[in-house]
């Protein structure tokens, strides 16, 4: 049959032994242990280009920081999977960074390297794309543009940005607004979808009116129990008559004083593809919840079934479900509340360091959707010993909670430093996303990145 393509993670899942004896050349009759003790250590030593400091700590069967995400390799498999592209594709648009990682190109989809996530308000070139269908013109009239609230409201208006603005005392706020799929990279097997790694989230200061001051402006009805957002993105395939995308969230949620109608972001108009002219912010939620180029919200009598809103889309696993199993819709919740996660935005994954370097001096970030963070914690030795890091107060609720640390390393060699954050519920981020389920959603394990020493 010849080979095929599997990643690292398929291989070590499937088979453990026969994982170290395809990447790293060793017999699969010798235990993971001896393979550490032996000539497998010097031949992964030699892989992740020195020596593995806290080898006797190494868990068995981890794949290396140092390429655990790199294109995945030649290997015998029972069922043939995706070949990867052959490095990552960066992005080139107007106005952004080109460091950005393009996902998918239909729609436009680009997520930002951890490194890059490293200032406490995540500048516009430098924020991620998140697209459904097709990206909008930019708006001739932007005091022009107009939104409509109706539904299950007593005084239905349409508005336009301008009113909107006079009508409604601006507030700001600076909140993480992160992708439903974040994290889906690391599951295994690999769920549908764009591989986020880390990257599709951001932390902006929002400007706009609250949605809560609108909304009881209109007077809610007793009957309203959902919203239903609408955008003017057209459907990829072009049909108007198909919708891109159309989300909501339960009435409890929606007047939270934190949800805005964003017309700023970093304090400048908000562009065009971050949804300008006026775009919905629901902070704690999958970011599908925040409707670009917003024109109308409708205020439903019951959960809302617009697109995106059934069968496994943007919905979890109730019971878990085996990884790869066919899905039962009925087991399906939807998302709503994202996870603890945290990264450690410098030093990057791969820097190397001067020989004879005795300490690094560690800065990341950390967010818990609708919950607060508790603590993070750091590890240089696989998690044998964690050290706890200094956190820094927010600028309002859901801004994310930036952090410090400074490990010391005994020696010269590769080190893996790990970062685990805790919400207020106590729960941490685990070691590998679980609760698989078909699209890919709440993968949050723990950030790990490869530094080098000499």
């Amino acid at each position: 049959m010849g080979k095929t393509e599997r990643s690292p993670e398929e291989l070590y899942q499937g088979d453990p032994e026969r994982a170290d004896a395809v990447i790293f050349g060793r017999r699969t009759d010798v235990s993971r242990r001896g393979f550490l003790g032996g000539g497998g250590l010097a031949a992964m030593s030699a892989a992740v280009g020195g020596p593995i400091v806290f080898a006797a700590g190494m868990p068995g069967g981890l794949i290396p920081a140092a390429f655990a995400q790199e294109a995945k390799k030649d290997a015998p498999a029972a069922a043939p999977a995706p070949a990867a592209p052959k490095g990552p594709q960066f992005l080139n648009f107007p106005g952004k960074d080109a460091g950005l990682v393009v996902l998918g190109d239909k729609p436009l989809v680009a997520e930002t390297p951890e490194h890059l996530l490293n200032d406490d308000t995540t500048p516009v070139p430098k924020f991620f794309i998140r697209n459904n269908g097709q990206i909008p013109e930019p708006a001739k009239d932007v005091d022009g543009w107009k939104l409509t609230i109706d539904g299950e409201v007593n005084k239905p208006i349409e508005i336009t940005l301008a009113d909107l603005k006079k009508r409604f005392a601006a507030k700001t706020y600076r909140m993480v607004l992160e992708c439903g799929g974040n994290g889906r990279s690391f599951f295994t097997p690999q769920a549908r979808g764009n591989q986020w790694t880390n990257g599709g989230a951001g932390c902006a200061e929002w400007t706009g009116a609250p949605l809560a001051d609108v909304l009881k402006a209109v007077g809610v009805k007793s009957s309203a129990v959902y919203t239903a957002n609408y955008g003017m993105d057209l459907h990829l395939s072009g049909d108007p008559k198909r919708q891109a995308l159309s989300r909501g969230v339960p009435i409890a949620k929606a007047m939270d004083q934190h949800n805005l109608l964003v017309w700023a972001m970093n304090g400048k108009p908000l562009e065009n593809i971050h949804g300008g002219p006026l775009r919905l912010l629901i902070p704690g939620w999958p970011g599908s919840t925040s409707h670009k180029w917003l024109s109308k919200i409708t205020l439903r009598d019951r959960v809302h079934d617009g697109q995106g809103m059934m069968g496994t889309s943007y919905r979890v696993a109730i019971k878990p479900m085996v990884p790869g199993g066919k899905a039962d819709d009925a087991n399906f919740k939807i998302m709503e509340s994202m996870p603890v996660r945290s990264i450690v935005t410098s030093p990057a994954n791969g820097t190397k360091l001067a020989a004879g370097t005795k300490e690094v001096k560690l800065r990341g970030a950390a967010w818990a959707g609708d919950l607060e963070v508790r603590r993070v914690d750091v590890s240089t030795d696989f998690g044998a010993t964690w050290t706890q890091a200094a956190l820094v107060p927010a600028k309002n609720r859901y801004d994310w909670r930036r952090w410090t640390a400074t490990v010391r390393l005994p020696s010269d060699g590769y080190y893996e430093i790990w970062s685990r954050a805790t919400d207020s519920k106590g729960k941490a981020q685990p070691h590998t996303a679980g609760n698989w389920n078909p699209q890919g959603y709440g993968g949050n394990p723990m950030h790990r990145i490869a530094v080098l020493v000499g």
